[in-house]
């Protein structure tokens, strides 16, 4: 009902701070600590955020700590009330099988960028969490046009008992949304990570291309990843 009714007529740091509630109560619900890592990474401006993938609850985990836009899949726009949400709340959907409806997003991430900040998952689908698959450098683009900062977010799932990672939040293969969402209510014991990298363009002063971007923080997650979560 807030998002039917009240949405429209907030401005932006309100509509962040719904969102930052429904996401902190969303963890609390599926019992989800969440632990935040290197949170001064990250810049006061509008910045590109690159993250690797793991879960829908991902999303839930970020706006918990930060609220931000997101650039999802087209196929979570179809998601029963997580998808109408999604659309709600600013997500920008991307046909990742039409070359020209990518770059049109990517054209209108670009202007976005210039006044708000942006998360991409740039593997362009979810893993177990144990390591990175190649990032995608399309999106990228964006925050070249747009001369803005890439961020760089890495993401895991602990179980808080045992301390190791954990599988149990993994949206993979053909599991759907429900069977999802049953899995970790059964689990219940989760820590989920965000730890956060700085910008590439604060190290290094020549100019950088999207792949540049894309292999810097595809780099940072893997590391992270092959130390904390193998």
């Amino acid at each position: 009902m807030t998002l039917l009714v009240l949405f429209p007529f907030l401005n932006a740091n309100s509509k962040k701070q719904h969102i930052q509630r429904w996401s902190k109560r969303l963890l609390k619900i599926f019992g989800i600590q969440l632990q935040v890592n290197n949170a001064d990474a990250l810049i006061d401006s509008s910045y590109l955020l690159a993250a690797n993938h793991v879960s829908w609850m991902d999303i839930h985990a970020i706006n918990t700590f930060k609220p931000i836009r997101f650039v999802a899949k087209s196929e979570v726009e179809q998601w029963p009330i997580f998808g109408w949400m999604a659309k709600q709340l600013g997500t920008v959907f991307i046909n990742r099988e039409s070359s020209r409806h990518a770059r049109q997003v990517v054209t209108n991430m670009a202007v976005l960028l210039t006044t708000q900040s942006i998360c991409i998952f740039p593997e362009g689908t979810s893993t177990i969490g144990k390591s990175v698959q190649t990032f995608k450098p399309n999106l990228f683009e964006a925050a070249a046009q747009a001369e803005v900062p890439v961020c760089t977010l890495a993401l895991a799932y602990f179980d808080r008992i045992t301390g190791q990672h954990s599988e149990v939040p993994a949206f993979i293969g053909d599991m759907g949304l429900i069977g999802s969402m049953a899995s970790i209510l059964k689990n219940r014991r989760l820590r989920v990570e965000l730890t956060f990298f700085p910008p590439l363009n604060i190290e290094l002063t020549q100019p950088i291309d999207r792949k540049t971007l894309a292999q810097h923080s595809e780099a940072r997650i893997a590391q992270y990843l092959a130390k904390n979560c193998n």
